[in-house]
């Protein structure tokens, strides 16, 4: 009996020191990273301000829906293969039948939308990332939505043009621009004359 006392007095001390390692001082330790310069705006989600409220995040790409379609402002995100609240990939093949004619239904939509051939929609405008969420699109698809957000929002296309290339990043890789950040741009362009 006293053996068993022992084993249980000991199994409430690991409890309880596991319980403060883990639900104190881990978060607390994360926490503190999250405070250091430079880290911090992504630990608050990257909020977008505009107008002084938040817009949206720019880690986060939300595809804008536009009242009337055929009236569309906005520049759009990527496709996603999971609904909204969650994310992930289709997990399928370029060489899968669904993917396929999944893809090949995209690009007819988004070349119908543009006034383009189907051949001139670039691959990130019909594709999936692997989370689904990316707030980035390709400096070509920004180019290619140029003319119909221009001719929708009033503002000049070349103008339109400008505002892409002064948003477009390089970062790691190919050069990108930030959808949100773009049509909070083309937007604060459409208010002010």
């Amino acid at each position: 009996m006293k053996a068993l006392f022992n084993q249980a007095g000991a199994a409430v001390r690991v409890l309880l020191v596991f319980t403060v390692l883990l639900g104190v001082v881990y978060p607390l330790g994360v926490w503190a990273v999250s405070r250091i310069p430079g880290l911090q705006d992504n630990a608050e989600g990257s909020v977008i301000v505009h107008n002084g409220q938040a817009a949206g995040s720019s880690l986060i790409g939300i595809d804008p829906v536009a009242a009337d379609p055929a009236r569309d402002p906005w520049f759009h995100t990527r496709p996603s293969a999971a609904s909204l609240p969650a994310s992930g990939g289709s997990n399928k093949s370029g060489f899968n039948e669904d993917q396929v004619a999944l893809v090949t239904e995209r690009r007819a939509a988004v070349a119908a939308r543009e006034g383009v051939p189907a051949e001139a929609v670039p691959a990130d405008a019909v594709t999936a990332s692997g989370s689904g969420l990316d707030p980035q699109i390709s400096v070509a698809y920004a180019q290619l939505q140029a003319p119909r957000v221009a001719r929708n929002t009033g503002v000049p296309e070349d103008v339109v043009r400008r505002l892409i290339e002064e948003n477009t990043t390089t970062g790691i890789g190919v050069p990108s621009v930030t959808v949100l950040e773009l049509n909070l741009a083309v937007t604060g362009r459409k208010l002010t004359p």
